[in-house]
């Protein structure tokens, strides 16, 4: 059976069986040898091809005899490709009007090869790692200033992509935040960076944008939500935030309608962070029967059973709970599988950690736009493994039209 470009694999094999017949590794691999080879002459056809196309006859036939426009030579150039460098030769017209596609005029790298330095960036790997590696690799001398240049294309996708319309409604969207290092005015700072991640009403998750701020703060998130409700965000039915003061004030300023439920695990580590190592998986055994009690009056039972239990010894924990309590419970008003899904803000958690993976060894950012780049390249990443939190979004969507009536579109 032939295959897309009409050549059999039988005759494709047989082709690549006299290729490399005899050669050794390094003939076929290195620096000169049969794969670089191929790749100069596979360009050089392509760009004979389009001279033929331009010119509209082929070469040596007798209509470029003194009709006109003719071929006039070759230029050489030298590209880079993802294996090498690779000296070309670029066919010419009298006329100068011939302008390749494969290799265009001024350009000096083979397709391929931007995106390779750009997946490398994406891995976390600094400007200075990707020149060494493409070294190492591909004996290819890549300045520090053309890796810029090709990270630096990444901005205008950036930009496009946190400006881009949203939906007029988000049945939940967890916002938390990770700090990063940032060199500003000769000084390494603490930079906050802002990610809004919602369950879209398909059900998949979708992060709505990210935004890089001094520290974290409810009056950087009160911007934050402004900008999404600029977008086109009309409703966000649940939003899944940190123990952070202030921050459902600053939802309720933009979204007066939206259920604001505090993280659970957050308030434990705070809660925890009264109690000795000794007695922690006591406290916490204690807690989880709160939190995992079938409903909202038997959590409040347990919180009293708590209280009396505990408050001897560390009564700032049930003073916390009783504080917050409005906003730690809307989730008892859902089934256990949407429940599990928002009294935690694990799905954006673990983002934070895929993105702390590709941050944690750069040491200081030199400005906020690499910041945005690397954490948007990560992101891109990462999403082609995303999978929907809950299973049944259907049953889920169901229960959270009947809570919501009328605020879930049809």
């Amino acid at each position: 059976m032939a295959n897309e470009h009409g050549i059999s694999e039988k005759e494709l094999n047989a082709i690549l069986d006299r290729l490399v017949k005899g050669k050794a590794p390094e003939e076929i691999m290195g620096q000169g040898g049969l794969v670089k080879d191929l790749t100069r002459r596979l360009v050089e056809r392509v760009l004979e091809g389009e001279m033929t196309a331009h010119l509209g006859y082929e070469k040596h036939a007798h209509e470029g005899r003194n009709g006109g426009n003719s071929r006039n030579g070759k230029t050489g150039k030298r590209v880079k490709a993802d294996s090498a460098e690779i000296d070309i030769e670029v066919p010419r017209d009298r006329d100068g009007t011939f302008d390749p596609r494969m290799v265009a005029k001024g350009q000096r790298r083979l397709p391929g090869f931007d995106e390779k330095v750009i997946a490398l960036y994406a891995r976390g790997m600094t400007t200075r790692e990707i020149q060494g590696h493409l070294k190492d690799l591909y004996q290819t001398d890549v300045s520090p200033a053309l890796i810029s240049a090709v990270t630096d294309a990444v901005m205008d996708d950036v930009r496009a992509w946190q400006a881009r319309p949203l939906e007029a409604v988000y049945p939940v969207v967890y916002l938390d935040a990770i700090h990063v290092k940032l060199r500003a005015a000769g000084h390494v700072q603490s930079q906050a960076v802002y990610l809004a991640l919602a369950i879209n009403p398909q059900g998949h998750k979708e992060l709505l944008g990210l935004w890089v701020g001094e520290a974290e703060g409810a009056k950087f998130w009160l911007s934050v939500l402004t900008e999404l409700k600029n977008r086109g965000v009309q409703d966000i039915l649940i939003a899944a935030v940190d123990g952070l003061k202030g921050f459902p004030d600053a939802i309720e300023a933009v979204f007066p309608e939206t259920q604001v439920q505090l993280c659970i695990v957050h308030l434990i580590r705070s809660s925890l962070r009264y109690v000795s190592w000794k007695e922690r998986r006591a406290v916490a055994r204690d807690l989880k029967a709160i939190y995992r009690a079938p409903t909202l009056e038997a959590a409040e039972e347990e919180l009293e059973a708590f209280s009396a239990q505990w408050d001897s010894r560390f009564p700032q924990i049930s003073r916390i709970w009783r504080a917050h309590w409005a906003n730690l419970t809307p989730f008892f008003d859902y089934p256990p599988e949407i429940r599990k899904v928002i009294y935690t803000t694990n799905a954006v958690e673990s983002i934070n950690a895929q993105l702390r993976k590709v941050t944690k060894h750069r040491g200081a950012f030199p400005t906020p736009d690499s910041v945005r780049k690397v954490l948007y390249l990560a992101i891109m990443k990462a999403s082609e493994r995303w999978t929907r939190p809950m299973s049944d979004w259907t049953s889920a969507l169901n229960h959270l039209s009947i809570v919501f009536e009328g605020r879930i579109p049809v």
